[in-house]
């Protein structure tokens, strides 16, 4: 009680009222009454930039427009982003939508995909899975030629018009076309992203070229993403993990990436044009957030689509260049997905804007994933749809030391896992080890009690790929 003292004077130093119940933590800014909730286990910091963050998030307004923020919270991965929070969710009315509350890397997300390749096989050609895979995934062994006419297709009519017009060249060769098709019924939120074709990058819609090869696509990118082979450890809800094909011991894969070049170019441009239209005359606000209303809020969405699309794309060829090695060194290929889920998106639900920044649609009956580090567990979970938390969840564990104090270790942190990680700069592997991030037991376990999801199964990673 003592520390919870200690925070609350802390934060009403500076005009924040904080009180907590459980593990639920109530904001309140004294200046404007802006409120928001944190999902937050006792024993996770409550950090100030964070905070301020959030309640600036909340407070977001737009001159002369009808449109508002209706509610903002936050999950237990809930820690401080270079503009947003991550681990936020923003409530808007439709017509209202804040470019900066999701940023740069849209639908920065998620993919996870069954093997039925057990550990025991696994484990007997290691080696060469760590040597084919370096290749594909961090030595630039990757052949991902695209018709700019499938690239025009994925902006301007969606995923499925896309691989219809995937040619029949390098990487593509080889990949089950109708298990495309049937895998995007497992992909969440994919088929609620518009798009039209004149807000993608020129160069990727660039008539004169027939063969596209774009050096980001099949690209993980720095940061926190990766390609992880991990082992199921725990089933925990043995008729739906059946159902899924599940089996304790087996090999699954799952891809944390996002949209690359494309999501820099439409983020920026819609957070620079929230800026530009704000009515000459008027304060700008202090915070620097500023919103798109009316036309421009739809106009913003489908441009957002755009790179969500690409994002989608971009794990798809990450998983099949996962694929394909996993058919070289096994000679077959049972392999399925599981679920592809968003963050960094905003979606229209429930009559309200629901803009995820750091964090994961958990609607009634979605299938969604929480990783830890590459050095603790991750969950296949679904969605209990709890309207409290804006039918949301946390996208991970959250760090817990920023990038710049790991690096400053210059060793990696120890875990209570084995864990490898395959990488060509030492310095990811410092700045993404498991002492890094918080542990993802507690954060569960809150988002559990407080009726947000519930846990299907459990993986263990075994080998860690990061740029």
């Amino acid at each position: 009680m003592n520390k919870l003292s200690r925070l609350q004077k802390a934060f009403l130093r500076n005009g924040i009222q904080v009180e907590r119940q459980q593990d639920i933590v109530t904001l309140t800014r004294s200046q404007d009454g802006i409120s928001a909730r944190i999902l937050l286990p006792a024993s996770f910091p409550l950090e100030e930039k964070a905070v301020r963050q959030l309640l600036d998030f909340a407070s977001v307004q737009a001159p002369g427009a009808d449109g508002h923020v209706c509610k903002a919270c936050a999950t237990p991965d809930f820690h401080p982003g270079s503009i947003a929070p991550v681990g936020s969710i923003v409530a808007s009315t439709e017509d209202f939508v804040i470019p900066a509350a999701i940023g740069t890397d849209i639908n920065c997300g998620m993919r996870l995909l069954r093997t039925g390749i057990g550990l025991k096989q696994a484990e007997s050609n290691r080696q060469q899975l760590v040597d084919r895979l370096t290749h594909a995934l961090l030595r630039n062994g990757r052949d991902v030629p695209m018709k700019v006419q499938a690239f025009e297709a994925l902006f301007a009519e969606g995923p499925g018009h896309c691989i219809e017009r995937l040619s029949a060249d390098g990487l593509w060769a080889e990949v089950d076309r109708p298990r495309l098709f049937r895998e995007l019924d497992s992909c969440i939120g994919l088929h609620e992203f518009g798009g039209q074709l004149r807000y993608a990058p020129e160069a990727l819609r660039d008539r004169r070229r027939t063969l596209i090869r774009d050096p980001g696509l099949g690209t993980t990118g720095s940061g926190n993403h990766f390609v992880e082979l991990q082992l199921v450890d725990r089933i925990i809800d043995r008729q739906q993990a059946y159902a899924l094909g599940l089996k304790a011991d087996e090999l699954v894969i799952m891809i944390h990436s996002g949209s690359r070049d494309v999501g820099f170019h439409v983020g920026q441009r819609w957070m620079d044009k929230a800026r530009d239209v704000w009515p000459k005359g008027v304060r700008h606000p202090a915070s620097g957030l500023y919103a798109l209303t009316g036309e421009l809020a739809g106009e913003y969405l489908q441009a957002m689509g755009v790179a969500a699309r690409y994002a989608w794309l971009n794990r798809v060829v990450l998983a099949e260049l996962v694929r394909k090695v996993l058919r070289e060194t096994f000679q077959s290929d049972d392999s399925g997905l599981i679920v592809d889920v968003p963050h960094n998106v905003v979606l229209q639900e429930q009559g309200l804007n629901i803009h995820r920044k750091g964090a994961t649609p958990a609607r009634s009956g979605d299938l969604l994933l929480i990783p830890g580090s590459m050095g603790d567990h991750s969950y296949l979970a679904s969605g209990l749809g709890n309207p409290d938390w804006l039918w949301s969840c946390s996208h991970g564990a959250g760090r817990s030391l920023r990038r710049q104090a790991v690096r400053a270790l210059k060793t990696p942190v120890d875990s209570v896992l084995p864990w490898h990680c395959v990488t060509l700069r030492e310095e990811r592997r410092i700045e993404e080890a498991p002492g890094a991030y918080k542990p993802v037991g507690p954060v569960i376990e809150a988002q559990e009690e407080a009726g947000l999801i519930a846990p299907l199964a459990r993986m263990r990673p075994w080998l860690t790929f990061k740029a």
